[in-house]
């Protein structure tokens, strides 16, 4: 029902009382869906003189794009990065609780972890489109293993790597194939790490720069060599310096290639990030923030002990933190929380927070013309929230998916 007459022929519905967040504005418009799809109401008018079937009132609500999420190791008991016979339960079950938090799309990712997990879960997790099931997978995120041991944060050192001679073939035989991957998080001052970011471009994976103590010119190399993202900003790696201010620097460098972009993800939980460095961030680069939530797998589950990977991970309120020690280990914040906290913390235009979760990591993944926005042609994605930005309802290709249960007739 995605495309020619049977898109004509579906059902057209009409979103009324409502607020759409479309070109950095919310505007008061009505929002037109059909075939999953978003509709231009005006070819509907004036080429097919047709009207809605249906119109839904939204009691005045806001519609934004759906939250996408790059960085999630799993939560609600499931660990992305624990091989088992049946990965894709587990990637399901997360798929589906995070409805409720705005989440229509995301990159199911694995922490530092031996080979024998990678080639075992990889195959396990394939790109799949979203619905009532739950939210779409866009791909895996591999955060390691061939990251900085002095920065390595929560990812157990014994699996750490460096790229040997024949480094891409060293990926490969690493991860076991990359037919799943959409993200790769290494450490540009790694040797042969350039070669690896050419490779690792040129089949259309993009590659993020974490975990690593990379000086300001080796991370603008990397961004030469196609480098596009930063995996959570100020958390594992060199703290800004004047004289040399690290990966940090590339939010304001004037290195890069002419039109490239770069993005950074970050933590706005209220506890990996000083509100203060989010307003910095915002403030110095705000068109490439990515919000992240960075869960573990004990998001949803409260105090206690629980995995991540290879390591034992302790909750404690509101931080995990790898146990026995005060190393923190991803967050347990879901999506629309971090969205709340970071529109306090910077001040930012709810338009600003909104874009953050949804149009910029689609940029990010080269998918801004069918996710993260609700211009025409785009993916009915979205997610209805009142005005402290608390979600109500979420839909996913126009389908209602979820709904907060007071809202239910």
């Amino acid at each position: 029902m995605r495309g020619g007459q049977g898109a004509a022929r579906a059902p057209v519905i009409q979103f009324t009382n409502c607020r759409i967040l479309r070109g950095g504005a919310l505007l008061r418009e009505d929002l037109w869906v059909r075939g999953g799809r978003i509709l231009d109401p005006e070819k509907l008018f004036f080429e097919e003189r047709r009207v809605a079937d249906e119109q839904r009132d939204c009691g005045g609500c806001i519609l934004a794009p759906g939250f996408i999420d790059v960085q999630i190791n799993g939560g609600f008991g499931v660990d992305f990065s624990q091989a088992s016979e049946d990965v894709g339960s587990g990637v399901a079950l997360v798929a589906r609780r995070i409805l409720s938090h705005g989440v229509t799309s995301f990159c199911p990712t694995l922490v530092t972890s031996p080979l024998e997990v990678y080639h075992k879960v990889l195959p396990q997790i394939p790109v799949k489109s979203g619905g009532p099931h739950g939210a779409g997978v866009l791909g895996v995120h591999l955060e390691g293993p061939f990251i900085s041991r002095e920065k390595r944060g929560a990812h157990p050192e014994a699996h750490l790597r460096s790229f040997e001679a024949d480094a891409f073939q060293d990926v490969l035989a690493t991860y076991g194939g990359l037919d799943n991957v959409r993200i790769v998080t290494l450490a540009p001052e790694l040797g042969h790490s350039q070669e690896v970011i050419r490779a690792l471009t040129a089949l259309g994976i993009c590659v993020s720069l974490g975990h690593s103590v990379a000086d300001l010119g080796t991370a603008e190399e990397a961004v030469q060599s196609g480098a596009t993202f930063i995996t959570h900003l100020f958390n594992a790696m060199l703290p800004f310096h004047h004289r040399d201010p690290g990966i940090v620097g590339l939010l304001t460098s004037d290195r890069l290639p002419a039109g490239r972009r770069i993005f950074y993800g970050m933590i706005a939980d209220g506890i990996h990030t000083n509100p203060a460095a989010l307003r910095i961030a915002h403030r110095a680069h705000p068109k490439g923030l990515v919000l992240v939530t960075d869960a573990v797998p004990a998001l949803g589950l409260g105090n206690g002990r629980h995995t991540l990977g290879q390591q034992e991970v302790e909750v404690d309120g509101l931080t995990a933190y790898v146990a026995g020690t005060n190393t923190l280990s991803g967050s347990i914040a879901p999506m629309d929380t971090c969205v709340r906290h970071f529109l306090q913390a910077t001040g930012c235009s709810v338009e600003s927070a909104l874009e953050a979760a949804s149009l910029h990591p689609a940029q990010l993944l080269g998918l801004e013309k069918r996710k993260g926005t609700l211009d025409f042609g785009a993916d009915a994605d979205f997610v209805v929230l009142d005005d402290s930005l608390h979600v109500r309802a979420t839909y996913i290709s126009g389908e209602l998916v979820w709904q907060v249960e007071e809202a239910r007739p």
